[in-house]
């Protein structure tokens, strides 16, 4: 059984390989590297985009909150559902500024030092969400090869294949890699949970096996801890700069906004279907090994509850997922770091080939300090919800105000996002919360925090010279 596991799980490392290195071929400018020549079709765009959003936040962490808590869940992609509804009016808008980063937005709607605070957050939050893909995808090869590989050298071992992947040819190659991922994946979801409905004695045999909570909007969870999973992702979706570059990759606005559809419709589908695995697989293995580590219920049910070969694609497909969202999240940061430090500041008159060295460069530095938090990570959940609030709250409030407010000034845009990336960085920092009344100090930090930025911007705004037309003028007609 091993064997079949190896060879599905080698045909999805030789098609991404292949894929890399042919788009490697393409790539001869910075523009090439950073936002794939803006040349990305609506159907490739939906794949892509719907491969970098659902990851190891998904299929771990998501996971994991089924298992403990059922279809409730589905408060976490629930942020995410909504962000989409909302981001199809903004995906034009997008298009239409077509930089290639979101520091660039932010120097040209507030200023320089906006910039530079929104690349230190990104690269904090990002590096964040890429060492949980790289735990995440070493859990997966612990469970194939349990003698030989061990969760610890299995995150090293698709950390080393990420970082090659994505140093060969940036957007492209992370683009249309997400294309291949993107279509398996949801093919073998589709299939995988009917089947597991029908294994765990249909409905009534998994409501039989799990608590009544398991089957509330609720479920475990008050209002409150439903919405601090809700929020999180709902304001990462809104200020994602992993979407917004593949946005400003687009080869229209029109293929922005139809993205966009595809989008929404394929990640409710698969976002529910993920969850409803989870939910089923614990009918199935309520107790055992998986009980004490449950963010792993999904690659568990795919090795012990499904056929061989079903199982063995439903594993290379986690896999897949894994190496395409640790791969959009490394790429990502990179950018930031070459276009808007090396360029911006330090060569600003570096040519293509120079530019291409240094962004391949970012990839690995970057990569192995994802690969540093990945080993010391805790927990999936927990770095998710961390990493996602130091965006939500320190980036999203500015990106959107932004596109829709002439108000908000380049002061309350630098004091919205120091604020709110110092409120998370210093949330769970010894002492901290005692500053706090106890019904704040109790919660997580997405909601202070984001208070925190949302206040400062106003405040600094009210006080401060309102913007000028030009830095207006590429973000409203």
């Amino acid at each position: 059984m091993s064997s079949l596991y190896a060879l599905c799980l080698a045909v999805i490392v030789l098609a991404l390989l292949a894929v890399a290195l042919y788009r490697a071929t393409t790539v001869k400018t910075k523009a090439d590297f950073l936002v794939a020549g803006r040349s990305l079709p609506a159907i490739v765009l939906v794949f892509t985009l719907l491969s970098s959003w659902i990851g190891a936040g998904s299929l771990f962490a998501g996971a994991e909150a089924a298992y403990r808590n059922g279809f409730a869940a589905l408060w976490i992609p629930a942020g995410g559902w909504i962000g989409l509804l909302l981001i199809y009016f903004i995906a034009p808008r997008a298009r239409r500024f077509a930089r290639f980063t979101i520091p660039d937005l932010l120097e040209a709607r507030y200023n320089q030092m906006a910039r530079i605070l929104g690349t230190i957050a990104i690269v904090f939050a990002y590096t964040g969400i890429a060492s949980y893909q790289f735990r995440g995808g070493g859990d997966v090869l612990h469970l194939i090869f349990p003698d030989v590989v061990t969760p610890t050298l299995g995150t090293y071992l698709i950390a080393f294949f990420v970082i090659v992947l994505t140093a060969l040819a940036g957007m492209s190659s992370v683009a249309y890699s997400d294309v291949l991922i993107g279509s398996v994946v949801t093919v073998i979801c589709i299939v995988a949970a009917p089947y597991l409905l029908h294994q765990a004695g249909g409905w009534s045999g998994v409501h039989a096996a799990l608590p009544a909570t398991h089957f509330q909007i609720l479920g475990n969870l008050s209002p409150i801890h439903a919405l601090e999973f809700l929020f999180p992702t709902l304001m990462l979706m809104l200020g994602n700069q992993a979407m917004y570059q593949k946005f400003f990759s687009a080869r229209s606005e029109r293929d922005a906004r139809i993205s966009v559809v595809g989008w929404i419709i394929g990640t409710v589908i698969l976002e529910s279907l993920i969850v409803a695995i989870a939910v089923f697989g614990s009918a199935l293995f309520p107790t055992g090994e998986v009980s004490q580590h449950p963010r792993e219920i999904i690659a568990y049910t795919a090795r012990h509850g499904l056929p061989a070969m079903l199982g063995a694609l439903l594993l290379a497909a986690v896999f897949a997922k894994v190496i395409s969202t640790a791969s959009n999240f490394l790429f990502s940061p990179a950018t930031n770091l070459v276009n808007d430090v090396f360029v911006r500041y330090l060569a600003p008159e570096a040519g293509n080939k120079r530019v291409l060295i240094m962004s391949r460069l970012f990839v690995v530095l970057l990569g192995c300090w994802s690969l540093y938090q990945a080993v010391y990570a805790e927990s999936i959940l927990q770095k998710m919800l961390w990493a996602y609030t130091i965006y939500s709250a320190a980036l999203t409030p500015v990106i959107l105000a932004a596109f829709y407010s002439r108000r908000v000034t380049a002061h309350g845009a630098v004091a919205a996002i120091a604020s709110g990336t110092v409120i998370t960085l210093a949330w769970d920092a010894p002492g901290f919360r005692t500053l706090f009344p106890l019904w704040i100090a109790q919660r997580d930090a997405i909601f202070p925090a984001l208070f925190a930025a949302v206040a400062a911007m106003v405040l600094v705004s009210l006080f401060t010279a309102a913007p000028s037309p030009q830095q207006l003028a590429s973000f409203h007609e």
